[in-house]
């Protein structure tokens, strides 16, 4: 090594030189995969030449040394932190420690905390071969389940096989032990004798077992004298058994090796560097000698096999000997985990792991303490990028990871947690691996109410979240790891059929637990009403069901002895027959059934064998003796005493004496102060007797209550026992039982409720309910309607129509201030402490001598030699105006004693603690509330130095909306004195009291506070805000000053803030210029300048200061607002940033603000989504006046520099939407809207260019002019920036004039019709390639180009020809013209075009035949002739369609082929109502059959083929011949001038049109053609008005033709309109024709254009308006076949079922199994026909089309079975002859003889069968 270390100083590789200690490169762990991938590379190529030989040798990425002395193969880390899951890597090998065996999987420990889990099938392969067999089998003795392979506490070597990621998006780690993966990296050749290797029983032989260690080639032996020396486990071996072991002996060259598995042999044995490990192959859990290189902080840097670095993390040094680990020290280590990808090895060094014979203890000493909350524990250490360490109050030490220091959303800060104290903690888990607890110090962590299963206990109402509906049951989450199953039975208190309708995924329920089993992880909850709101008392076990007792449970099974019910926790129990009910049963199945939740009493139990027996009719009837005893002992109304006996949460269980019998006294019911409440609640303790108390309820369980009030009612008689005995008007007193947003329900005794709705709570308007009220709250409540049929009734709680008992409110002070004297006496009694002796015996008023402590800002802090360990303090109200120095000797006045807390209140103002002056009974005081307790307050009476308590409601209704209206500390009230000294309140004086009004005599004392408008006034600043000053003035009131009344305007620099330039605490002299509203803080108007302000608006202006009052007038808002104009700018201060609507609010004076929107805000996109930033709250703006409106106020500003928009400017745009042929749609400032039209988006043209914009994207744009309101934008560069940008690619082509022929210029198609291709070549030019400029193939149908150009498609093109009049432009697309491919591909296999020579010698052809024709009409008469003037006539006719327009203007090679595919196009139409043609794919169907030269185009198609032939061999024509064909000519002419005269044909321009149509009015397909005409020449507008005057025009009588036009302009819409235009023209259609037709043209357009969406949108509204009618459902369900939405169908079907009559069922679903054949699945209608041939065999026309279907779709074998059930069926002779006839002809034609045969022969078997009948 020092030889390499020479050579490494002298000729060091790169880098400084390293001392030799420090020669490992530090590598962050981090980052390590990164810094590898790079440098790999690097090292590869500057190493090549060293190691060329050498390739056999690992090549490793960092600086290491590979020499033949000695070798550092990885870089240790630079600091050591632990393992995380984010670094865990698939193929990472690791030691674990097994935590938990189930059938299938085992849950392992892993280091640092992490869980891995191997499944069953991870094991090895002769473990999964077993497995495979026991499936296949069930007899096999050798199979071993993985509770007998693994135990918890068993340390194995595994490799991570997998990392799943759970539903959540949390990590799982899958891991596997098989050897072949664990041992991967050894070869047969690698293995020596010592090494420590695992594998797992492949076989168990005779002698030993054969082990596999995953190694190819090699047999591991394992013989049996050594298995038997094993410790630990002495039983055999089995197969898949993992086993750690020593190789003994190598053989063969590896093949053969033997092992030995002796635990004291296998601990002992310690890897070392001539076993040739290298880090390949490195193997977690081997034993190896270690030198320490370097201790840090947070670990150990250890060397160990000569060649290799690894880390010891803080979890796994040995704490007791820290101090032993120093530099150079020796060390036995452990290798816990290799990473392959960063060569880190970690190594541990606790004992359990490295000493021999240790074991590792799966559980942890103190007990499982999973879950629990610790307080009080420090923090001892903090390990950057790990976590801390912290110790428990019994010194255990625990850890927390880095990620459970804080929430998951905040940002680091280990300092802060650090400092800290004391902490509480929950604890996580117990890591066995580490032998330590991993705990969490996150908030959110510690208050879960459910952390694990054990938490929950059987009956316990819970809250949760539905997770997913499954067919057994619903899946409730109640915490992010629980999760708990609500079973079908118990979704509601009955069966639910569609229970997705009730329950949705996320949403909030409240369930109760049926029973829990924590170990397994099994929740079951229930949803049953009944159970969830059960309050009798619960039965979790057997020793719950004390005989008598009556509970809720739920039949599990109903049989003919009785019924099984079932409680909690799987509590069951027989009702026999007889207890069923008190009438005789003998089939319960009639009367109950499963699920159903009742009543049931227990009437013998048997806790040891779990047996139970119940009664429905007792617990209905009750025991007759025990009624009556029960009924007198607790009649209610009864005074009673009870002793309690168990303290629940909400309730006390009590004992009423002398008999004890069960009761409950709910917390709410100590007092009617709801605060005295908790406190009672506090002090009882089980055993305590309690007086005074009532029952109010016997019915169910016996309830009472301690309530003064209730109590007062019941004696008094101001009670309903039955709700016959309430009448309206009735008062009676109740309280709180349940608040929900409509209202609260109030309980009075005798178990009656009444609703109080929202408006009868208050005599105030109510917003929120639930704020009112409490639960529990005493109320007294008027009956105010009745329903006598749902007994049912509603109350008023408003204080204006509740009249309350005499004396009420004092009599419940005295009652809440007896209740708070018991309390103490009870405290004091029960302690017997000094202290809370000493507490009990103060009362309020009360003079104490005491020593100031402390003095903070909140107040005081005293102490009293006589109050040890008392807390006494005063609030900083209780020590005002008094200086007071700590040690300072005091007089205070008690205010409050909290006994509970040990805490007195105290008060050492001079007028509470002067000497008391007796008070004059009946006579007025003005008192000031000084401390609040609650329900209670104690105020002090003027300067009399007299306290005394009031309650803080005056009347039991009294609701506070607002914190305003409640009593705070320094409140002035008017009190009345009714006893000066009172006995039950401890001496003190009893008062009446009121808030106070403003008296009219105090109003120079106001006015004095008050200030008038133009007075100067002095004072002191106190808080400067961005936007505002507030002074402290003078006379103690507070004045604001607004920003832009702080300096003269002029004086303002842009951009400054002007509140900033007054310091806090300077003097002042300001103006009143008028005031604010003290709650709403609105600036008021100017009423008069007398007018004074409680709070008054200042200025500092010094032009405003010094000028004479006289001058200074009052401007009102709306006078300033009209005096601002339109482009006038202005000095603006940021108010504030609305983000919902991103605009900004700008103030320009007190009373004027202004609103910016975000595109007047800004000029930079970059800025869109944080506008804020760039405007600071106060700041000094510039601001364009852009609109001003008083009424209603609206004022709207400009930060941009302009007010209005300006051609040829740049501005901001936002994107609003994205239209394929109209281009960006934008939103400008001020209210603009814009269009960007695809040529205008860029210099230089691309695909999709429009596919880079989303909606609301921010665009800065180039306006090009305004017309009809919107403007024409662009966003070229070469517009934006004209300086800074490129020449433009593709220039703007702004007029017909830059165009010129023979120019190449690229564009973007707009449609392809049957004229040719448009392409927009800008915003207004669009030009047209015709078919034959279009491609150099013959193309038959224009569809196959608008396939392969679809619109927006970037083309070059070659100008042929411009037109500057017509403004025509004629494009070529052809290669040879623009030098680019063919717009259709090759693959698409059209016949190319004729050209050049073979063109003119078919042109020639053709003319000569022409002239023949017409030269010699003499000659004898031919059929190729006769048929050619026929073409002819076809020609003429039909090309007037519309669709041949271009091919009969040019005379060319492609006349005739275009001509025959316009003919086959009408052929295939004419079986259909006749479709119109025209350009760009319009179409509409029209349900006429005029078109007819459809039978004409057919012989001319024929002709067409003939006159090819014909014309390819000119032959010589007879006389007779020719004399025949010019009469045939002749006959022609004569047709040709009858045709011309006849009005059905389509005339060629718009005059002849309307000349027909005056002859032809009501024709539809007159005005169709008219349009269509018009279509042809682009004319959109213009056919668009043809259809209007149509429909204007033809007789309303004729309703088909008008729906022809409806239909046509619908098609023009979906077609060239927008979705609106599409949605009116529907509408209007809607109101003058049919509905249901209309509604069915919109879907047939929609579906034809591939809007599926809107389509299906059509659907649901027509089934929902047209339920009744079948053919809609029909449509629907063909719709939905045809898009392959089977299910969907299906639906629609069962839906069609339910809405028509039951007569059309039969028919609807014939026709959808049709349906199914035709477009669906076959197999689905088949089975449809079956279920509906067996409901109905006899209908005959069903069966045969049935047997149409299975004939077209079936198999032969389908076929003729059909056909054996349709010849046996049970229906007249006549139609069975027939499905004879059918079954021969089948068989005729797809049989053979033996098939025809035996149809025959069954054919006579039942005429034979028939006899007579059949043969006649």
């Amino acid at each position: 090594m020092s030889n390499m270390a020479a050579v490494e100083e002298d000729f060091p590789r790169g880098g400084s030189s390293k001392k030799r200690t420090e020669s490992k490169i530090v590598v962050q762990r981090t980052e390590v995969d990164n810094l590898f991938q790079s440098n790999e590379q690097v090292e590869a190529k500057k190493r090549k030449a060293a190691f060329e030989d050498d390739d056999k040798k690992l090549k490793k990425p960092k600086p290491g040394r590979e020499k033949e002395g000695g070798l550092t193969l990885n870089a240790a880390a630079k600091c050591v932190e632990i393992l995380h899951l984010k670094n865990v890597k698939e193929g990472m090998l690791m030691l674990g420690c097994v935590k938990d065996v189930t059938d299938f999987e085992v849950t392992v420990s892993l280091p640092c905390g992490l869980q891995g889990f191997l499944s069953i099938k991870n094991i090895c392969d002769s473990y999964a071969k077993l497995l495979t067999e026991q499936l296949d089998s069930v007899d096999i003795e050798e199979f071993c389940s993985l509770p007998h392979l693994f135990h918890p506490g068993m340390v194995i070597r595994c490799v991570v096989a997998k990392l799943d990621v759970a539903k959540g998006g949390s990590l799982s780690i899958q891991l596997s032990i098989n050897p072949k993966l664990v041992n991967k990296a050894l070869t047969s050749s690698s293995l020596k004798a010592g090494m420590v290797l695992s594998g797992c029983v492949e076989s168990v032989e005779d002698h030993g077992c054969i082990v596999d260690i995953g190694i190819n080639g090699t047999k591991a032996f394992l013989p049996r004298k050594a298995e038997k020396d094993k410790q630990n486990n002495p039983e055999e071996l089995k197969v898949g058994q993992y086993v750690t072991s020593r190789v003994e002996q190598v053989k063969n060259k590896g093949r053969v090796v033997h092992l030995s598995v002796s635990p004291p042999t296998v601990a002992r044995a310690c890897a070392d560097s001539e076993q040739g490990w290298n880090l390949t192959n490195l193997l977690p859990g081997l034993q190896v000698k270690a030198t320490i290189n370097k201790v840090t902080k947070h670990g150990l840097i250890l060397d160990f096999l000569s060649s290799f670095s690894g880390q010891v993390d803080f979890l796994h040094m040995e704490q007791e000997q820290a101090s032993s680990y120093t530099e150079g020290a020796e060390v036995r280590a452990c290798v816990l985990y290799v990473e392959p990808s960063s060569r880190l090895v970690a190594l541990s060094l606790r004992s359990y792991l490295v000493q021999p014979g240790n074991g590792v203890n799966p559980f942890p000493a103190g007990g499982d303490r999973i879950g629990e909350v610790v307080n009080g524990c420090k923090m001892t250490a903090m390990h950057h990028m790990s976590g801390a360490m912290l110790e428990l109050p019994d010194k255990t030490k625990a850890f927390v990871h880095r990620y459970h220091l804080k929430e998951s959303k905040e940002p680091h800060n280990e300092n802060r947690v650090l400092a800290m104290p004391e902490h509480t903690c929950r604890i996580l888990d117990f890591s066995p691996m580490d032998q330590i607890h991993f705990v969490s110090l996150r908030k959110s962590m510690i208050e879960k109410a459910f952390f694990r299963y054990h938490d929950l206990q059987a009956g316990q109402v819970v809250e949760g979240t539905v997770s997913v509906l499954l067919s057994h049951g619903m899946v409730v989450h109640l915490s992010e790891h629980i999760k708990g199953l609500v079973p079908r039975i118990h979704l509601s208190d009955v069966v639910l059929n569609n229970p997705e309708k009730k329950y949705t995924e996320g949403m909030r329920i409240k369930c109760r637990v049926l029973s829990v089993d924590a170990r397994n992880k099994k929740l079951y909850l229930t949803r049953k009403k009944a159970l969830v709101e059960s309050s009798l008392p619960l039965i979790l076990s057997f020793a719950d069901a004390r005989p008598g007792r009556v509970s809720h449970g739920h039949i599990v099974c109903i049989r003919d002895f009785g019924c099984i019910f079932r409680f909690y926790n799987n509590v069951k129990g027989l009702v026999p027959l007889r207890e069923l009910s008190s009438e005789a049963i003998t089939n319960p199945e009639e009367l109950f059934y499963v699920g159903q939740v009742l009543k049931a009493k227990v009437l013998h139990c048997d806790p040891d064998k779990e047996k139970m027996v119940l009664s429905f009719k007792a617990a209905v009837e009750g025991d007759t003796e025990e009624a009556a005893t029960a009924q007198f002992d607790c009649e209610v109304g009864k005074r009673l005493e009870a002793k309690v006996l168990k303290k629940s949460v909400n309730s006390l269980e009590v004992a009423i004496l002398p008999d004890d019998i069960r009761a409950v006294l709910p917390t709410m019911h100590l007092s009617d102060h709801l605060s005295n409440c908790p406190l009672l609640w506090e002090t009882l303790q089980e055993g305590d007797n309690i007086s005074n108390l009532v029952c109010i309820n016997n019915r169910q369980n016996i309830t009472l209550t301690k309530k003064p009030a209730v109590r007062w009612s019941l004696e008094e008689g101001v009670v309903a026992k039955d709700f016959s005995e309430i009448t309206v008007g009735m008062e009676l007193i109740g309280w709180i039982k349940n608040i929900m947003s409509y209202g609260v329900f109030v309980e009075f005794p005798y178990g009656l409720f009444g609703l109080a709705p929202k408006s009868a709570i208050s005599d105030n308007f109510i917003r929120d309910v639930t704020t009112c009220f409490q639960l529990g709250q005493t109320v007294i409540a008027k009956v105010t309607n009745l329903d006598e049929e749902k007994r049912r009734f509603l109350v008023t709680l408003k204080i204006s129509e509740v009249i309350p008992p005499e004396s009420d409110a004092q009599t419940r002070l005295l009652n809440g201030l007896q209740e708070k004297k018991a309390v103490t006496e009870m405290l004091a009694l029960r302690d017997n402490s000094d202290l809370r002796q000493q507490l009990a015996a103060l009362s309020v008023g009360q003079k104490l001598k005491l020593t100031v402590d402390t003095v903070m800002d909140s107040g005081a802090i005293f102490k009293s030699d006589d109050l040890v360990g008392a807390s006494i303090q005063a609030t900083k109200h209780h020590v005002m105006g008094v200086n007071v120095t700590p040690g300072q000797k005091v007089t205070a006045a008690i205010l409050h004693i909290d006994i509970l807390s040990t805490c007195v209140h105290v008060s050492i103002l001079s007028k509470l603690v002067g000497k008391k002056k007796s008070l004059n009974e009946g006579s007025k005081y003005t008192a000031m509330v000084q401390h609040i307790d609650k329900d209670f307050a104690i105020i002090s009476l003027d300067d009399t130095a007299q306290l005394t308590v009031i309650q803080t409601s005056r009347h039991l209704n009294e609701i506070f909306l607002s914190d305003s209206e409640k009593l705070k500390v320094g409140m002035s009230l008017s009190v009345e004195v009714i006893e000066s000294s009172c006995e039950e309140a401890q001496g003190l004086p009893l008062v009446s009291w009121e808030h106070c009004t403003p008296k009219r005599q105090r109003t120079t004392s106001e006015s004095q506070k008050g200030h008038r408008f133009g007075e100067i006034v002095q004072g002191k600043v106190r808080k400067v805000k961005p936007t505002s000053i507030q002074v402290t003035l003078e006379d103690g009131s507070t004045g604001n000053v607004h920003v832009s009344e702080v300096m003269e305007v002029t004086e303002m620099s842009l951009g400054s803030f002007p509140t900033s330039s007054v310091k806090v605490g300077s003097a002042v002299t300001a103006r009143v210029i008028g005031g604010r509203h003290a709650s709403s803080y609105r600036f008021l108007p100017f009423s008069h300048p007398r007018f004074t302000y409680t709070i008054p608006e200042l200025t500092l202006i010094p032009s405003k200061v010094d000028t004479s009052g006289a001058d200074f007038k009052p401007v009102p808002a709306e006078e300033k607002l009209k005096g601002y104009e339109v482009g006038e700018e202005l000095t603006c201060f940021v108010s504030k940033f609305n983000p919902a609507r991103k605009s900004l609010e700008v103030t320009i004076d007190p009373c004027v603000n202004g609103t910016v929107e975000l595109l007047a805000m800004i000029t930079d996109p970059k800025y869109a989504h944080h506008p804020e930033k760039l405007y600071k709250l106060g700041q000094v703006v510039r601001a364009k006046v852009v609109e001003v409106n008083c009424k209603p106020q609206r004022f709207v500003l400009s930060l941009i520099g302009v007010h209005k928009l300006e051609k040829g400017s740049v501005t901001l745009g936002m994107v609003i939407n994205i239209h394929p042929q109209a281009g960006l749609l934008l939103r400008l400032p001020f209210g603009a809207k814009g269009t960007v039209a695809i040529t205008d988006l860029a210099d230089a043209y691309k695909p999709n260019l429009l596919d880079k914009y989303s909606k609301d994207q921010l665009l800065r744009c180039f306006l090009l002019g305004s017309e009809n309101g919107k403007w024409q934008l662009s966003l070229r560069p070469s517009r934006l920036n004209p300086e800074q940008a490129k020449p433009a690619k593709d220039e703007e082509v702004l007029s017909m004039d830059k165009l010129k022929a023979g120019q190449i210029v690229r564009g973007f198609v707009s449609s392809v019709g049957e004229h040719g291709v448009f392409i927009r070549l800008s915003r207004s030019i669009t030009g047209r390639a015709q078919f034959q400029h279009s491609t150099k193939y013959f193309v038959i149908n224009h569809k196959v180009l608008s396939d392969h150009l679809p619109p927006n498609t970037l083309l070059t093109t070659k100008i042929l020809n411009v037109n500057k009049e017509e403004e025509l432009v004629d494009l070529s697309l052809l290669s040879e013209d623009t030098g680019k491919p063919d717009v259709l591909p090759e693959s698409l296999n059209l016949p190319l075009r004729l050209i050049g020579e073979e063109k003119k010698k078919h042109d020639a052809q053709r003319m000569k035949k022409r002239k023949l024709s017409e030269s010699e009409p003499k000659q004898a008469e031919s059929k190729v002739p006769k048929k050619k003037k026929k073409a002819n006539k076809a020609k003429t006719d039909d090309s007037d369609s519309g669709v041949e327009v271009y091919f009969r203007e040019e005379d060319k090679e492609d006349e005739e082929e275009p001509k025959s595919n316009s003919v086959k196009q009408v052929k295939h139409s004419s079986a259909g109502p006749s479709r119109l043609q025209v350009t760009a794919g319009f179409s509409w169907d029209v349900g006429l059959s005029s078109l007819k030269p459809a039978s004409a185009a057919q012989e001319g198609d024929s002709s067409d083929g003939e006159d090819q032939d014909g014309s390819s061999k000119p032959q010589k024509k007879s006389r007779h011949e020719q004399e025949q064909e010019k009469k045939a000519a002749e006959k022609a002419l004569v047709q040709r001038e009858a045709e011309l005269m006849d009005p059905s044909l389509r005339p060629q321009d718009a005059p002849a049109f309307e000349r027909l149509l005056l002859a032809s009015p009501n024709s539809s397909l007159l005005w169709l053609q008219y349009m269509a005409h018009h279509l042809q020449a682009t004319q959109i507008e213009q056919a668009r008005s043809v259809a209007e005057r149509a429909l204007k025009t033809i007789s309303f009588r004729e309703e088909q033709e008008k729906l022809n036009v409806w239909v046509a302009l619908l098609n023009l819409e979906n077609m060239y309109g927008t979705e609106e235009s599409l949605k009116k023209v529907f509408e209007r259609a809607l109101q003058f024709c049919e509905p249901m037709p209309v509604y069915q043209q919109l879907a047939d357009i929609y579906t034809k254009s591939d809007k599926i969406k809107e389509a299906e949108g059509l659907y649901k509204t027509m089934v929902k308006r047209f339920r009744q009618n079948k053919a809609v459902w029909l449509s629907y369900g063909t719709f939905l076949l045809q898009q392959g939405q089977g299910d969907a169908a299906s639906a629609v079907l069962q839906r069609a079922l339910k809405s028509l009559p039951a007569k059309e069922s039969v028919d609807v679903i014939g026709k959808f199994a049709q349906l199914e054949f035709r477009y669906g699945d076959s197999e689905k209608g088949r089975a449809m026909f079956d279920k509906i041939l067996t409901s109905y065999p006899k209908r005959t026309d069903l069966w045969s089309v049935f047997i149409d279907l299975m004939v077209k779709h079936g198999s032969q074998k389908e076929v003729r079975a059909l056909f054996d059930r349709v010849i046996h069926l049970s229906v007249s002779v006549k139609k069975i002859k027939f499905f004879f006839k059918r079954y021969l002809e089948y068989e005729k034609k797809h049989g053979t003889p033996q098939s025809i045969q035996a149809v025959k022969e069954k054919a006579m078997e039942f005429v034979e069968a028939k006899g007579m009948e059949a043969a006649s």
